[in-house]
């Protein structure tokens, strides 16, 4: 897919403020410093479109980026930072929920883990979320830079056996640096973006 011109259009934390057009939607969700961010950039082939921090948890609103009015992708706040008060994280927790369930625009879900640890007690209990959620959604096995190309593949399918044993959720690998990937990634999403 060809992208001109993807812009950051709004940050929002009730359904008041959510884009009122009805372009699709693809929503990110993992834990904070798994590489939302850094995705966003690299699908868009842009450096600083979405603000990548050192410090994880510094996302506390949902944002909406604009990709040539064609579609969204939408970065919701990372989970499992600890240094967000317990308040912040019911607030926090509270307006991912309502999205997920009242945003009509949901085309599928990326659900982003880190391909070098087993998915944590957070990242089983998101993927269980996902599944009522009842919308569609895919895996990416993120930072697969950060292993020999070897052993991707195992990676890969380890984090399937653990999350998804059934092996009926596409499960993909994806690199920032290495960007061999994107082009699978872009396949996928146009299938559900229509494109």
């Amino acid at each position: 897919m060809q992208i001109k011109d993807p812009k950051f259009e709004i940050s929002a934390v009730n359904i008041n403020q959510y884009p009122k057009n009805n372009l699709p939607q693809i929503v990110l969700v993992g834990k904070s410093n798994v590489g939302k961010s850094s995705f966003i950039n690299t699908m868009l082939n842009r450096k600083k479109l979405a603000r990548t921090s050192s410090e994880p948890g510094k996302t506390r609103q949902i944002n909406f980026y604009n990709i040539d009015q064609q579609f969204y992708f939408v970065d919701l706040p990372g989970y499992g930072f600890s240094k967000m008060s317990k308040q912040e994280q019911i607030k926090v927790g509270s307006f991912i929920e309502e999205y997920l369930n009242k945003s009509k625009n949901i085309s599928l879900i990326i659900f982003l883990v880190d391909i070098r640890h087993e998915p944590s007690q957070n990242d089983k209990l998101m993927y269980e979320y996902i599944i009522k959620a009842n919308h569609p959604f895919i895996i990416l096995a993120n930072k697969a830079d950060k292993i020999a190309v070897t052993k991707v593949d195992a990676a890969v399918k380890e984090i399937q056996e653990v999350l998804n044993p059934l092996h009926d959720i596409p499960t993909l690998p994806f690199s920032s640096e290495r960007k061999i990937y994107s082009q699978d990634v872009w396949k996928v999403l146009e299938e559900f973006l229509g494109k």
